[in-house]
C-alpha cells in the first residue's frame, strides 16, 4: 500500500473507529434456508428490521428468493469492506460496498445481490452457475472476503467430485472468475473459513471436511479418515499465495470452523472454535520466525447423556461460531448442542476469563423427557427451556452477529439443514428464530432481551431456517482492517 491515499473507500479507518462512530444497525440481512427441498422458491435472503423506532421492528420486511431448489445458502460476504478503506492515489476507481455475495454449499451456485438501490429490498443481479467452480475442480464455496485490490475471494471445501480440498476461488470486481488462489504444490487437505493479516504477510484458514461427508449428515465413522475431515490450521504467505505451515490440533481440535485474527491489524494472533468437542484454540506468531503456534485456551467439557437408548454417550458442545468485539476485549462462543452462548474477557488472549453465559435452548433442557444427563462437570442442574414471547426456543444458539458498539448480540438457530434435521427435527418443522442478547460492555455479562424475537415459523412457503446475519454497512465478521503502513 502506498503512503499516499487519494480518498476513502467503504467502511472505517480502524476497528475502534467503527466501534465508536459506526451507526446503530437498522437492517439485518439474514441467510434463510428452505428445508423443504421440493419447494420451488428455494432459499432466500431475509431483510429483518432491527430499528427500535420503526413500526416494522422485529419483522421480516422483504425476502429475496433464489427460485432454485437445493442451494443451501450458508454464509455471505461483501464485494468491498474496510480492507478497501485506504485508496491509493494511483487507483482508477474508488471501491463501493454495494454487492452482497451469497455462495451455496450444496449447489455451488453463487448469487450476487444489489443492496444499494433499495437496501430494504435486495435484488439478485448476477448468478454464477455451479459449473464455474467445477471447471476449476472446486466445490462447496463458504467464506467470502473482499481483497484490497478489488478482487473477491471465496474459500472452498471440495473438489469437483466432493472429496476434501482446501483452496480459494477468486473473482474480479465484476464477478468474472479468475481461478484458484493457492500457488505451488502444497495444498491444504480441507477448507472452511479464512482471515488475512497483510501486515504480517499471512493468511490463516480452518477446516470442516469433505462435502460428500457432511452433506449427508454427521457420522462418527467419518473421523476414521482424517484426510477427509478437518483438525488443522493452515498458514499461507499472503504475498506469494503459498501454504507454508500446517498445525495439527489433534482430537481436541476436530472440525476447527470459524477462525478470527484479532481486529487490530498489528496483532498476529487470534482464535479458532473447534466444533465437535467444544474447544477454543489461541494461535499467535512466534517472536523469532514467521511460524505460528497454537494452544488450547477454552475447554468446554462434554455432557454424558442418555437420550433414551439406555447407553450414555458423550455429547460435545458443537462450537459452530465465535465472534470478537471490535475492541478485541470480548470473545463470544456458542455451543449449539449444549444450548449456551458464552462471553469471555480476552484482555489477556492466552487466558480467557468467562464473564457471561446464557442458555437458549439446546439438547439437554430439563423439560426434554428422554434426556438424562449422567454427568456434568460444570452444571449442577439441567438448564430450563427458554421461552421468548411465548415461543419455546427449539434448536440451539448458532450464528452470532455483534453490533459495532458491542452492546447487542443477535443469535440465530440453524447450523446446516441436513444437520438441523438430524439433531433438531422439531426446530425444522416449527421454523427457526433470531433472538437478541444485551451485553454489558463495561463489566461484562449478558442478558436476554425478552421483547425481541424474529420467528421463522409462518413464512410464506413454510417454516424456514435462519443462519448467518449481516449489517448493510459491515460488521465484526465481514470486515478486515489493514494497517495503513502495511
Amino acid at each position: 500500500m502506498s503512503n499516499k491515499t487519494c480518498c476513502r473507500g467503504p467502511g472505517y479507518a480502524t476497528p475502534l473507529d467503527a466501534m465508536r462512530s459506526g451507526p446503530r444497525e437498522k437492517l439485518l440481512y439474514t441467510v434463510t434456508v428452505q428445508p423443504n427441498l421440493d419447494e420451488p422458491h428455494g432459499d432466500y435472503l431475509s431483510t429483518v428490521d432491527v430499528d427500535p423506532e420503526s413500526p416494522t421492528y422485529c419483522q421480516i420486511v422483504h425476502r429475496t428468493f433464489t427460485n432454485r431448489k437445493g442451494d443451501e445458502l450458508h454464509h455471505s460476504g461483501w464485494n468491498a469492506c474496510s480492507s478497501c478503506y485506504y485508496v491509493d492515489e494511483s487507483s482508477k476507481t474508488v471501491p463501493k460496498r454495494d454487492r452482497l455475495v451469497l455462495p451455496s454449499l450444496n449447489s455451488d451456485f453463487i448469487y450476487i445481490l444489489d443492496v444499494v438501490t433499495d437496501p430494504r429490498k435486495p435484488e439478485i443481479v448476477k448468478t454464477i452457475d455451479g459449473g464455474v467452480l467445477k471447471s476449476h475442480n472446486v466445490t462447496a464455496p463458504h467464506t467470502t472476503h473482499c481483497l484490497a485490490n478489488g478482487n473477491i475471494m471465496i474459500s472452498v471445501m471440495g473438489d469437483a467430485e466432493g472429496y476434501a480440498k482446501g483452496d480459494f476461488i477468486l473473482f474480479d470486481s465484476d464477478f468474472n472468475c479468475i481461478g484458484t488462489w493457492t500457488k505451488g504444490d502444497k495444498k491444504a487437505l480441507c477448507g472452511y473459513d479464512f482471515w488475512y493479516q497483510p501486515y504480517f504477510d499471512v493468511m490463516v484458514s480452518s477446516e470442516w471436511g469433505a462435502p460428500n461427508k457432511w452433506r449427508r449428515g454427521w457420522k462418527n465413522v467419518d473421523l476414521e479418515d482424517m484426510s477427509q475431515y478437518g483438525c488443522r490450521l493452515n498458514f499461507y504467505k499472503w504475498s506469494t499465495q503459498t501454504l507454508y505451515q500446517t498445525i495439527d490440533l489433534g482430537s481436541d481440535g476436530i472440525t476447527p470452523l470459524e477462525i478470527r485474527f484479532l481486529h487490530n491489524p498489528k496483532k498476529a494472533e487470534g482464535f479458532v472454535g473447534c466444533a465437535l468437542n467444544a474447544k477454543v484454540f489461541h494461535f499467535k506468531k512466534k517472536s523469532d520466525s514467521d511460524e505460528f503456534e497454537a494452544k488450547k485456551v477454552i475447554d468446554i467439557p462434554g455432557k454424558l447423556v442418555d437420550t433414551g437408548s439406555g447407553v450414555a454417550e458423550d455429547m460435545g458442545g458443537m462450537i459452530s461460531d465465535i465472534i470478537i468485539s471490535l475492541d478485541d476485549r470480548f470473545l463470544y462462543v456458542n455451543c449449539w448442542r449444549h444450548g449456551d452462548v458464552r462471553q469471555y474477557d480476552i484482555t489477556d488472549p492466552e487466558n480467557p476469563k468467562l464473564t457471561g453465559q446464557l442458555f437458549l435452548g439446546g439438547a439437554i433442557c430439563s423439560d426434554l423427557p428422554n434426556v438424562i444427563v449422567k454427568e456434568d462437570k460444570e452444571l449442577k442442574e439441567r438448564p430450563a427451556a427458554r421461552y421468548v414471547k411465548g415461543r419455546r426456543l427449539e434448536g440451539g444458539p448458532q450464528m452470532m452477529q455483534l453490533s459495532l458498539d458491542g452492546k447487542r448480540l443477535y443469535v440465530s438457530s440453524s447450523l446446516y439443514s441436513p444437520w438441523d434435521k438430524q439433531f433438531y427435527p422439531k426446530m425444522v418443522s416449527q421454523g427457526g428464530h433470531i433472538v437478541l442478547i444485551n451485553v454489558d460492555t463495561v463489566n461484562g455479562g449478558m442478558s436476554l432481551n425478552e421483547d425481541f424475537l424474529v420467528d421463522f415459523a409462518n413464512e410464506p412457503y413454510g417454516p424456514s431456517l435462519p443462519h448467518e446475519m449481516r449489517y448493510p454497512g459491515g460488521d465484526c465478521t465481514s470486515d478486515i482492517w489493514l494497517a495503513n503502513d502495511a
